[in-house]
């Protein structure tokens, strides 16, 4: 296995941010009464070790997510790394293997495993996509759309594939959209909103759909403009207009 070259060991956000989200997930798994099937048939006092294997090739995220999982379960449980984040894995390889009380490892393993699974899926998505901008010097962000409550796990998957990450709330930078150009009237006015309002370490952006927004745009001081659903002629027109004057984004309509 060969690591994605990232510069720095990956690790995902201080679990005081998502360990919430086991809690939620064991609490929605084991309802009132438990795990029904694994307490009817697996004797209490009974042991086992399990590994952690990968179906199909791709790039791996959330190990530490899948070892909290299970150890938030039961602390007897014992999960050694076998790989680690950011790995490029072959179908077929190993990433852990997993040692404890029987009961604790059937019942905690599909929260742990459904987040491993889905943090690796993106990672592998993202470096999929950036391998097809190879060569360009152009960057893939994640945006809001997230699955609710899995935000700061989902985005750092984004960067273990490779990717970036765009605003992680409605909190962190400001992002004018068609809506509130339309209760504003125009680009100006809420552009002047905005700057009446939050501070000067908040950063500015707008989302345009034509060349007339874009031109009214370029006065303002803003600093990035998403070009949204634009095709590809009018976005390139887009880009030269600007000439480098902000950080261009494009989003909607665009597949791998």
């Amino acid at each position: 296995m060969s690591e994605r070259d990232v510069g720095f060991p990956m690790q995902p956000p201080h679990p005081m941010v998502w360990e919430g989200v086991l809690r939620s997930s064991f609490l929605e798994d084991l309802g009132l009464a438990g795990d029904l099937t694994t307490d009817a048939i697996v004797p209490i006092g009974a042991h086992m070790t399990a590994t952690v294997g990968l179906r199909k090739a791709g790039v791996i995220a959330g190990l530490n997510v899948a070892e909290r999982a299970f150890m938030m379960y039961d602390p007897a449980i014992v999960f050694e790394h076998l790989g680690k984040d950011g790995d490029v894995a072959p179908a077929g390889a190993v990433l852990a293997q997993v040692t404890g009380p029987a009961r604790s490892l059937l019942t905690a393993e599909r929260t742990a495993l459904n987040l491993l699974a889905r943090l690796s899926g993106i990672a592998t998505v993202t470096a999929s996509v950036l391998e097809l901008i190879a060569g360009t010097k152009a960057a893939v962000v994640c945006t809001r759309k997230t699955t609710p409550g899995l935000r700061a796990l989902e985005k750092y998957a984004v960067r273990v594939g490779g990717g970036s990450n765009h605003r992680f709330g409605l909190d962190d930078a400001v992002l004018v959209k068609d809506n509130h150009l339309a209760v504003a009237g125009s680009v100006t006015e809420a552009v002047r909103r905005v700057r009446a309002r939050v501070g000067h370490l908040v950063k500015v952006e707008v989302e345009v759909d034509n060349l007339q927004q874009l031109k009214e745009l370029l006065g303002l001081g803003v600093d990035a403009v998403l070009l949204d659903n634009m095709a590809p002629d009018l976005l390139a027109d887009a880009v030269s207009m600007v000439g480098g004057r902000m950080i261009t984004e494009a989003s909607g309509g665009i597949t791998p």
